[in-house]
């Protein structure tokens, strides 16, 4: 089984240091993605269509709400590590304006890219000092990441050219529609959708909804319910002290094995061992429902 070493989470998003075996189900996120190899046998995402190489000298970049995939493989029995960045891109824009399209669907021109000799020694001092240090201060830790997160991005992004990225796909407002949907989705975190349902109640047919939710969001109303849901297990998990089952019974799930599949399908490691693993680089919120936290 896959496992996790350390989990990192703030207003940077998450850094975690993955020791992987299985492979994931496609999936997205809010974030924008950097997997870096930190050890073991080489791999692959599947990301665009194509499978993209995950070994010490590439780096594999997938785009905020780019759906993708883990493919573990090596024979079966070599494990994988590795440093999975999910970045928030408000974070980065606090610290550097010119990164305040990170969220853009065009930010990574390519999905697949190598890393030199410089970025691959700020992987593995990086991997180090999370793996060794008791406890690394949040400063330090933004520090760290920040130069990581440019280090692997400087030649590969369009971060430096705003202009470029806008002209590459102008800002648009979402559908009202597909906000409607969206609103409804989060209100009902432990509703399994159908698509038929969905499109009644958005006022289209199936295959006009579909059409207008996935240019609106660049994923499947499924895959987007799947994200809303998963993000509301993690906030469960790291942000409050009820039990692991009762995180995924106010989630819509049955069982506390349907939960633990569902989360190791997106992550590959179970709730447990999420939890086991999380460090908070934020004060916890009060306890409440995990229907109110997204």
């Amino acid at each position: 089984m896959s496992n996790a070493i350390k989990i990192f989470q703030g207003r940077f998003g998450r850094v975690a240091l993955l020791d992987m075996n299985a492979s994931l189900i496609g999936h997205a996120h809010h974030h924008c993605h950097i997997l870096l190899k930190a050890g073991g046998a080489d791999s692959a995402f599947w990301v665009r269509g194509a499978s993209r190489p995950l070994t010490a000298d590439t780096a594999v970049l997938v785009n905020a709400w780019e759906p993708h995939a883990y493919t573990h493989a090596p024979p079966q029995g070599e494990q994988t590590l590795i440093l999975a960045l999910y970045i928030e891109p408000s974070w980065l824009s606090d610290i550097q304006r010119s990164l305040s399209l990170s969220s853009h669907p065009r930010f990574f021109p390519e999905s697949c890219v190598k890393i030199n000799a410089r970025t691959q020694k700020i992987v593995e001092e990086f991997v180090l000092e999370l793996w060794w240090a008791d406890e690394v201060a949040a400063a330090r830790l933004e520090d760290l990441l920040f130069n990581l997160v440019i280090s692997v991005i400087d030649s590969y992004s369009g971060w430096r050219d705003i202009a470029g990225l806008l002209k590459s796909r102008p800002p648009s407002a979402i559908d009202p529609r597909t906000r409607k949907v969206i609103t409804h989705m989060r209100e009902n975190l432990a509703r399994d959708f159908d698509m038929d349902d969905l499109a009644s109640y958005a006022g289209l047919s199936r295959a006009h909804f579909f059409s207008l939710f996935h240019r609106d969001t660049q994923v499947t109303p499924l895959v987007y319910a799947n994200v809303l849901r998963f993000e509301a297990a993690i906030k469960g998990l790291s942000d409050s002290t009820i039990p692991v089952g009762n995180v995924g019974h106010e989630l819509g799930f049955s069982t506390s094995s349907h939960f633990a599949r569902f989360f190791r399908q997106h992550l590959g490691i179970t709730p447990s061992n999420y939890r086991r693993a999380v460090n908070l680089y934020e004060p916890p919120r009060e306890e409440t429902p995990v229907s109110d936290l997204l």
